[in-house]
C-alpha cells in the first residue's frame, strides 16, 4: 500500500511498506535537472549534485560517507534532464541514522569556496572520461538533433566552459530556486514504521517552501537532420530516430511495445537481422525515451567502419518492413510479457520501488500500482499499433547521428 502525506513543510513524502525486506531505501528528488539550465549555466544541476557531498554545518565530506559506512548502508546521487535524486539505502534498523544523514546533505550543505573549485576539477574528469565514451556521445548528439533548440537537446554535465565560469553566488541562486520542499518529493520503500518516517521529515526539515512557478520552454518544430563527430576509435557508432512522445501520452505503451519488438530484445528484429543474421555488430537495440514535455525513439548500432553503411541500409529495411507489413499478434504478445517482465522485475528491490513512486509522482502527479502498469500494457491493442505505425516507420522523419574516424557521406545513409 502507497500512503502519500503533504508534510507541513510543504515536502511531498510517498512511502510504501514492504514488510517482508530487511531493507529501507529512501530518496530525495528535485524537479531540476539540465531541462532548467540555458547556454551560459549548462551542467549546473549536476555539479550542485557534486558539491551536497562535500561538507555540511556538521559533517565534512569525510563524515558523511565514513557515517554511512559505519551502518552497513550506500549513499549516492543522480542528475538527468529533469531530475536530481538523492539516496540512502540503510537496513531497517539504520534508518534513521541514514535519513538524517541524506537530510543534512540536502538541506544543510555548505558550498565551500576551496571546495567548489576543486570539484569543478573533479567534474573536468568526468567531461573527460564521457568523451571516452562514444556510445554516450552518440546519444547526445542525437538528442541535440531531434530536440534542437530546447534544453531537452543538452547534454547533462555541462563544458569544461560553462563550468569554469560557475561562482558561488551563481550556483547559490540556482540552488535557493530549485532546492525548495514544494519542487520536491521523498520516497521511501521497505520495512518502514509509517509514523516513524513522517516524524522524521515533519521535524528534519525546516520550512524551505516558497512560490515556484515551473517555466517549461516550448518544443520547437522538428525538422530531420544529420550529424558526424569525429573521433579517433575503432567502431563506428550509428542512431537513427524520430520524434518521441511525452511520458503521459496515450501512445506510450504502444511505442515501448513496438520498441521491444524491433529492438529491445535477443529475438527483436533488429538483433536477429543485424547481430545473429548478418554478424555485422555486437551492440543493437532501440530506444524510446519519454520526457514531461516530449520524446524521441531511436536505434543503435556500434560496428566496424567498413560496415557502418550496409548497418544502416539493414536498419532503414527493418523500418520499412514494419511500415509495410505492419507486427503479428504473436510479436505483439510476446512483446507484451517482456515489457510487463522487465517491469515487474525491475520493482524487484526497494531501490526500485523508490525510485518507481518518487520519479512518477515528482513528474506526473501520480503512481501507478504495479497491477495498474500491468493493465495499461495488457489493453494495448492491434489497433493502438497500427496507429502509430506511419509515424515510427516515417524514413523522412528519421535523423541520422554518427560518431567515428573517418569521414562518412551521411546524406546516403538515410
Amino acid at each position: 500500500m502507497i500512503i502519500n502525506k503533504r508534510l507541513n513543510n510543504g515536502a511531498e513524502l510517498i512511502m510504501e511498506k514492504i514488510p517482508f525486506a530487511r531493507a529501507v531505501a529512501i530518496g530525495i528528488w528535485v524537479k531540476t535537472g539540465s531541462i532548467d539550465e540555458d547556454e551560459k549555466n549548462n551542467g549546473i544541476s549536476h555539479y550542485i549534485e557534486h558539491m551536497l557531498f562535500k561538507g555540511t554545518e556538521k559533517r565534512s565530506a569525510k563524515d558523511i560517507a565514513y557515517e554511512i559506512d559505519k551502518i552497513g548502508g550506500q549513499i549516492n546521487a543522480f542528475t538527468g534532464k529533469e531530475t536530481t535524486c538523492y539516496y540512502v539505502k540503510v537496513l531497517d534498523s539504520h534508518v534513521k541514522e541514514g535519513a538524517d544523514v541524506l537530510l543534512d546533505i540536502v538541506f544543510n550543505s555548505i558550498f565551500d569556496d576551496e571546495e567548489m573549485e576543486k570539484e569543478k576539477t573533479v567534474i573536468y574528469e568526468e567531461i573527460n572520461m564521457y568523451e571516452d565514451s562514444p556510445q554516450d556521445t552518440v546519444h547526445d548528439l542525437l538528442s541535440q538533433i531531434i530536440l534542437d533548440g530546447h534544453p531537452l537537446g543538452q547534454g547533462i554535465i555541462g563544458t569544461h566552459d560553462t563550468i569554469s565560469n560557475f561562482t558561488r553566488q551563481s550556483v547559490m541562486d540556482y540552488f535557493k530556486k530549485h532546492y525548495i520542499t514544494n519542487n520536491m518529493v521523498i520516497s521511501v520503500a521497505g520495512n518502514i514504521d509509517e509514523g516513524e518516517i513522517i516524524d522524521l521529515f515533519q521535524k528534519g526539515i525546516v520550512d524551505k517552501a516558497s512560490q515556484f512557478a515551473e517555466t517549461y520552454q516550448e518544443i520547437p518544430e522538428y525538422k530531420a537532420d544529420r550529424k558526424m563527430k569525429k573521433k579517433d576509435i575503432e567502431q563506428a557508432h550509428l542512431c537513427i530516430g524520430t520524434k518521441g512522445v511525452r511520458l503521459d501520452h496515450d501512445e506510450y505503451y504502444p511505442r515501448a511495445i513496438l520498441s521491444n519488438i524491433m529492438g529491445g530484445s535477443m529475438s527483436s528484429r533488429m538483433f536477429q537481422k543485424i547481430r545473429e543474421e548478418k554478424g555485422l555488430a555486437y551492440s543493437v537495440y532501440t530506444f524510446t525515451t519519454s520526457y514531461v514535455q516530449d520524446g524521441l525513439f531511436g536505434v543503435y548500432a556500434g560496428v566496424n567502419p567498413n560496415q557502418l553503411m550496409e548497418t544502416a541500409r539493414l536498419m532503414v529495411e527493418e523500418l520499412e518492413l514494419l511500415g509495410k507489413d505492419g507486427i503479428t499478434i504473436e510479436e505483439l504478445n510476446t512483446a507484451k510479457e517482456q515489457l510487463k517482465g522487465n517491469y515487474i522485475l525491475n520493482l524487484d528491490s526497494v531501490s526500485g520501488r523508490m525510485a518507481s513512486i518518487g520519479k512518477s509522482q515528482l513528474l506526473l502527479g501520480k503512481i501507478y500500482t504495479p497491477d495498474e502498469m500491468i493493465e495499461k500494457i495488457n489493453k494495448v491493442s492491434m489497433e493502438d499499433m497500427n496507429k502509430i505505425m506511419k509515424s515510427m516507420t516515417d524514413i523522412d522523419q528519421y535523423s541520422v547521428a554518427v560518431v567515428g574516424k573517418n569521414e562518412v557521406d551521411l546524406s546516403q545513409i538515410i
